[in-house]
């Protein structure tokens, strides 16, 4: 062991033996007594005093560190939470903007649609409009109303006033359940903005769970709890828990809207299944001539129908 050292005289009082440093303490680098005392070998279980000289000295780089690097530093299975949670933000993301700018032209061809239908009160005329709109969920329905309307006539099921009202029950439910079918479909896509919502904190908690047990780890192999050595792994430990929340609050957010657009669009559907209903009863009251053709049917086979009165 080394020969002891004699206390710098500026840390010693005058006529008396070595005290605590006081606020006149030798500040100099240059001084013998305190430049061999900063080379003392430090036992491992006393604490490290690090002079102040020493402490701004220090590189400042360990707290600015870049998401990059975060990454970088990370342990590997917070690397794979961490590209995990990324590809699922990316995948969220993606399905926000195709969902929403979908529903935005449907509700707006719908509004146009519905407008049309109730001011001039022409079924044949709705599938004009929708002619041009082959994906639609309007023209799905219209369809399928349509053809129960063609079956029930073929069929002899339009006579008396008994079938007309049983003809009414079945257009209807037809396109009632042609509606739920459409709503189904437009529903597709919306788990997965959930799940990403509900479970993306999880998988990022689990992420800092890790990142901080290894940080502990690096704490024990070292015996040194200086911030130096505990901030990296703790700032890569709650990175993940931040990635996890940038992919969950959009798709939150992005799941509460579509579910709100898809259920506004349900009502807009309803409503095109009861303007028809009501178009319908009224030709079938009034006797009129009704021409009624699928969209999807094909022109030659149109060519052969007859106008169809209503019969009392």
């Amino acid at each position: 062991m080394p020969a002891p050292i004699p206390p710098c005289p500026a840390w010693a009082a005058p006529n008396t033996a070595s005290t605590a440093p006081s606020s006149t303490s030798c500040r100099d680098p240059a001084c013998c007594h305190c430049s061999d005392y900063r080379r003392l070998p430090v036992n491992p279980e006393t604490p490290t005093i690090v002079p102040d000289a020493a402490v701004a000295a220090a590189p400042a780089g360990v707290g600015h560190l870049s998401a990059i690097d975060l990454f970088l530093q990370a342990d590997t299975v917070v690397k794979a939470i961490m590209i995990f949670l990324i590809l699922a933000s990316v995948w969220s993301w993606g399905l926000i903007f195709a969902k929403l700018v979908y529903y935005g032209r449907l509700h707006a061809r719908a509004r146009n649609f519905l407008q049309a239908f109730q001011a001039d009160g022409s079924i044949a005329g709705l599938g004009a409009r929708l002619r041009a709109f082959a994906r639609d969920p309007f023209r799905h329905v219209y369809d399928a109303m349509v053809g129960e309307w063609e079956t029930s006539r073929r069929e002899g099921l339009d006579h008396g006033e008994y079938n007309r009202d049983s003809l009414k029950e079945r257009v209807h439910r037809v396109g009632q359940l042609t509606a739920n079918y459409q709503v189904e479909q437009l529903q597709r896509g919306l788990s997965v903005l959930a799940t990403i919502g509900s479970v993306g904190p999880f998988v990022g908690l689990f992420g800092t769970v890790w990142g901080i047990m290894n940080s502990f780890q690096g704490i024990a192999a070292t015996n040194n709890t200086s911030l130096a050595v505990v901030a990296p792994g703790i700032a890569e430990a709650l990175f993940a828990t931040a990635l996890g929340l940038v992919a969950a609050i959009p798709a939150v957010i992005a799941y509460n809207r579509a579910s709100g657009d898809v259920g506004r669009y349900s009502k807009r559907l309803n409503t095109l299944i009861g303007t028809f209903d009501v178009q319908l009863s009224r030709h079938l009251a009034a006797g009129r001539p009704l021409v009624l053709e699928r969209i999807d049917t094909p022109a030659n086979e149109t060519a052969h129908r007859q106008p169809v009165a209503g019969r009392a």
